[in-house]
């Protein structure tokens, strides 16, 4: 083996590896660590690969520690103690019914919010740890059992649903609805518009009236659609409502339509999960999800039975 040149291991790799030193199985680890099996074997692989040398001996009935594995397990030990007594630090649930959920912030604020309480509770009780993903993570590699995000498709390596489409149209603050009015769709360009990460969304509803837009100096644009709400409620230009992630905005008024034409997003939202055979409490939260997004029954069954 080569010896990696990172400077640092991730701590769940040193996490991964503890545990299955402690159990002396990979499974008995993963199980504890609320991981699959082939996520604790590839964590000790990486480990294995950033020393330059073996753990682990492999066995039919487990794992045992090498000479090295023994030295390097008595050092994280000290270290995880030394953490555990020196810090504030925040304890992850585990356990069977603990799903790992991930997404971005915008989604995690709008659309999961409001539903935490029934996706937790209805019918038998569920815990979510809902962590933010901002830059498409390995869900096998970290651990995370699904994974709601927006996109154009699917994502090679991992089995995907789509949850739900975007039907998009124009908002703004009431104060700066009233100076808009209403009439042809050209008068919107004589405000700001807002954009989120492109401006995909505003040609596709330009298009559609025959305009041909294009981003000008004026025009803005923020990277989360939190602060794409927040800039027009506030009175900075015109975004588009992507329903149903404005919902409550639009029913407590804080920003209203300012033009009646509806058009297709070429963004969808989707569900993702790893490849392989899914954990119960992440099959369950799956259908939880679509049930919650309206999707038909029998495609969800399909996407928790998917191998690829």
């Amino acid at each position: 083996m080569d010896h990696s040149s990172d400077a640092m291991l991730p701590l769940e790799t040193l996490r991964a590896f503890d545990a299955a030193a402690r159990t002396g199985s990979f499974s008995a680890a993963a199980e504890k660590l609320n991981l699959t099996h082939g996520a604790v074997s590839r964590q000790i692989a990486k480990l294995e690969d950033w020393l330059g040398l073996k753990v682990f001996d492999r066995g039919a009935r487990g794992v045992s520690l090498t000479i090295e594995g023994n030295r390097l397990h008595l050092r994280t030990t000290e270290a995880f103690a030394l953490i555990s007594s020196n810090s504030d630090r925040w304890i992850e649930p585990r356990g069977t019914a603990v799903v790992r959920l991930t997404s971005i912030p915008s989604v995690s604020g709008l659309w999961l919010m409001p539903r935490m309480a029934a996706l937790e509770n209805n019918p038998s009780r569920l815990r979510i740890v809902l962590d933010v993903d901002i830059r498409q993570a390995d869900l096998a590699d970290e651990g995370i059992d699904l994974s709601i995000r927006c996109g154009r498709g699917r994502i090679p390596g991992r089995v995907s649903v789509q949850l739900f489409e975007e039907h998009v149209f124009p908002v703004a603050s009431p104060d700066l609805a009233r100076e808009i009015g209403r009439g042809d769709p050209a008068r919107l360009l004589k405000f700001p518009l807002i954009n989120d990460s492109d401006a995909s969304a505003w040609r596709a509803w330009f298009a559609a009236q025959d305009i041909d837009y294009r981003p000008r100096p004026q025009d803005r644009r923020f990277e989360d659609y939190n602060l794409v709400l927040g800039a027009a409620a506030h009175g900075l230009g015109i975004a588009l409502a992507r329903p149903p992630m404005t919902e409550d905005q639009l029913k407590s008024g804080r920003i209203i339509a300012v033009d009646d034409r509806v058009v297709l997003s070429p963004i969808s939202y989707w569900l993702d999960r790893p490849i392989g055979s899914p954990r119960a409490a992440a099959a369950e939260l799956a259908r939880r999800i679509a049930a919650q997004a309206g999707l038909a029954a029998e495609k969800i069954e399909d996407f928790i039975a998917a191998e690829q």
